[in-house]
C-alpha cells in the first residue's frame, strides 16, 4: 500500500513535535536543522476483525477507544496508519466510557512543558473552560532543556520561552507568573497561594516538574556550589565561568557533561567527577562510555571516574573538592548534577498516594479523581520518565482528560540526546540486558563511529547511536512499534550487519 504523508514532524533528535506543512528551519528545544525533522509515513495495518474496540498509537502510546482507528492521534498527530489493534480488548471494553468535553474551571500547577502542554490540550478539547496556569518562576514557561545551549552561546536569552506572551492571552488561558501553589484541598476543591488567596477549580492538574538532588555532601551549601535549573542559575554560572574560573562538575550524566562542555567552550578550566566507571551509565554500555570520554578530553575536559567526592572544602565560599583517595581538586564554582527528585510535597500534603512521583494511572488520573499528574511529577506504572518528550506527551493526555476525555498513556521508551559537545549520540530503550534474554549486536567502525542494537523476541528494544545518528528517526520508530525483525535477523547477522539492514 502507498505511505502517507500527514502535516506534522518529528525532531528524530529529541522528540519535540512540529505541526505544520514544512518543518522548522531549527529545533527550538535542540537545535537541530530542519533535515532532522521527519514526517510520519507508515504502511497500512492489515484488516483486523470487527470486533476490536481499542487501538494504540504506535509513535506515543495514545489509547483510543472504538472499533475503528481516530484519522490522527490526538497526542501526537500520528496519521490513522499508526494505530494498531490493541491486544487487552476486554480490558478496554469495560474501561469507563469516554464523556463530553466540560466548561468549568482547570487550574494547572506548574510551568514546564507538561503544563504548557496540558493548557493547549484543554484549550482545545474545551473551547469555553477556565483555564488558569500558577507558576512559581517570575518569566514566562521556557525550554528548560536548552539551559546548556544558553550557558554555550547557542541559544539567546529571548529564545528560551516556549510560546511569547500574547500566545497565551490570545487562546484565553490565565498566566499567573510568580504564583507558588501552598497547598490544595481535594475535598473543597481549592488552591491556597502562598499571598493566603484561594482558587476554586473542577479538574487540577499538577504538573510542578521537579527539583534538583542535593547529595549529603559536607560543604554542599557552600557559596559557590550550584544547580543548573533556571536561567538565574546559569547566569551565575557563566558569571564564574567567564573569570576564567575552576569549574567542577559532580555527575556524568547528560546535564553534568553537556555543562562541562558549555563551560569548556567559555574558556573555563572543566572537571567533572563521576562515580560510576565511564560517563551516562544508564544511557551508554562501558565501550561507548569509553568513546565518549576520549571525546571529552579531547576538547579539555578533566575526567575523574570512579571518584568519590568526600567534602566540598573552603569558608563562606567553596575554594574546593575533596575527593577520597585523590586529595583536593581546586575550585571556584561546583555545580551539582546529581539528578532531580518530583516536587510531590503538595500531593502528599492533600493526601495523594506518592510512591517516588504522585502514582497516576493510564489516563494520567491520581487517587483522586479530579487531579491529574503529568511530567516529572508523575508516576506511570513506576517510572518517573524526567525528560522532556513524554513530559509533552503526559501533559497533552492530562489536559485532554481534565476536559473530561478518556485518552490513556501507554508509556513509551526512555531515549536521550547530548547537546553542546559536538559529537551526536543518540540512545533509546534498553542498552544493557539484565539477562540472557536479549542478543547484542554492536559495530565500531574505524573512525569512531560505535552502534549498539539490543534485540529481544525478534524485535529491537534498544539502541546506542554515537558519533553517526544518521539512524535515528528508523531506529526510534522500530524500537516505539515492536516491528518484527526476523527476516533482518536470520542467518545470526553480526552488529555490522544488522546496521547495513538498516540502512547505515
Amino acid at each position: 500500500m502507498s505511505e502517507k504523508v500527514v502535516t506534522w514532524w518529528r525532531c528524530s533528535v529529541c522528540d519535540y513535535v512540529h505541526a505544520g506543512a514544512e518543518p522548522p528551519d531549527e529545533c527550538p528545544v535542540c537545535g537541530a536543522p530542519a533535515a532532522a525533522f521527519v514526517p510520519h509515513e507508515v504502511v497500512a495495518p492489515p484488516v483486523v476483525k470487527p470486533r476490536v474496540n481499542a487501538w494504540t498509537c504506535t509513535v506515543c502510546g495514545y489509547v483510543h477507544r472504538g472499533p475503528e482507528p481516530p484519522g490522527t492521534c490526538p497526542v501526537c498527530g500520528a496519521p490513522r496508519e499508526a494505530f494498531e489493534p490493541r491486544e487487552d480488548e476486554a480490558a478496554a471494553a469495560n474501561g469507563p466510557p469516554g464523556v463530553q468535553a466540560r466548561t468549568d474551571q482547570v487550574m494547572i500547577v506548574g510551568g514546564g512543558i507538561a503544563a504548557v502542554s496540558a493548557a493547549e490540550a484543554l484549550r482545545t478539547a474545551a473551547p469555553d473552560a477556565g483555564i488558569v496556569v500558577l507558576s512559581k518562576e517570575g518569566r514566562l514557561p521556557y525550554h528548560r532543556l536548552n539551559l546548556t545551549r544558553y550557558l554555550a552561546g547557542e541559544v539567546a536569552t529571548e529564545h528560551l520561552p516556549i510560546h511569547p506572551d500574547d500566545w497565551y492571552a490570545e487562546r484565553g488561558i490565565t498566566l499567573r507568573l510568580g504564583e507558588a501553589a501552598a497547598s490544595f484541598d481535594g475535598s473543597r476543591k481549592t488552591v491556597r497561594l502562598g499571598s493566603g488567596e484561594e482558587l476554586g477549580w473542577d479538574a487540577l492538574i499538577l504538573a510542578a516538574g521537579s527539583h534538583p538532588f542535593v547529595p549529603p555532601i559536607p560543604g554542599a551549601s557552600r557559596e559557590g556550589v550550584t544547580a543548573l535549573r533556571t536561567p538565574e542559575d546559569a547566569d551565575r554560572i557563566l558569571a564564574a565561568a567567564s573569570r576564567g574560573g575552576r569549574c567542577v562538575c559532580i555527575g556524568g550524566g547528560i546535564l553534568g557533561l553537556e555543562t562541562a562542555g558549555a563551560l569548556a567552550r567559555r574558556g573555563a578550566q572543566v572537571s567533572v567527577i563521576e562515580g560510576f566507571g565511564w560517563l551516562l551509565p544508564r544511557q551508554l554500555d562501558q565501550r561507548a562510555g569509553e568513546i565518549l570520554a576520549d571525546h571529552l578530553r579531547g576538547i579539555g575536559v578533566d575526567l575523574r571516574l570512579k571518584a568519590k567526592v568526600r567534602e566540598l572544602v573552603g569558608d563562606e565560599c567553596v575554594r574546593g573538592v575533596d575527593l577520597e583517595g585523590a586529595g583536593v581538586l581546586d575550585a571556584d564554582l561546583v555545580v551539582l548534577a546529581t539528578g532531580v527528585r518530583p516536587n510531590s510535597y503538595l500531593a502528599r500534603m492533600a493526601g495523594l498516594e506518592v510512591a517516588g512521583g504522585v502514582v497516576v494511572d493510564d489516563r494520567l488520573r491520581t487517587s483522586h479523581p479530579s487531579v491529574y499528574a503529568a511530567g516529572d511529577v508523575a508516576s506511570h506504572r513506576g517510572v518517573v520518565y524526567g525528560t522532556w518528550g513524554p513530559a509533552q506527551f503526559q501533559g497533552t493526555i492530562a489536559g485532554m482528560n481534565a476536559a473530561g476525555g478518556d485518552v490513556e498513556f501507554g508509556g513509551i521508551p526512555r531515549s536521550n540526546t547530548l547537546k553542546v559537545l559536538d559529537v551526536d549520540m543518540y540512545s533509546i530503550g534498553v542498552v544493557t540486558p539484565e539477562d540472557a534474554s536479549s542478543e547484542v549486536l554492536s559495530h565500531e567502525t574505524a573512525d569512531g563511529h560505535f552502534y549498539r542494537f539490543v534485540v529481544r523476541d525478534n524485535a529491537l528494544v534498544g539502541a546506542i547511536l554515537l558519533g553517526d545518528t544518521g539512524l535515528t528517526a528508523h531506529v526510534k520508530a522500530l524500537v516505539e512499534s515492536k516491528t518484527d525483525l526476523s527476516d533482518l535477523l536470520r542467518g545470526r547477522p553480526t552488529g555490522r550487519d544488522l546496521l547495513a539492514a538498516l540502512g547505515g
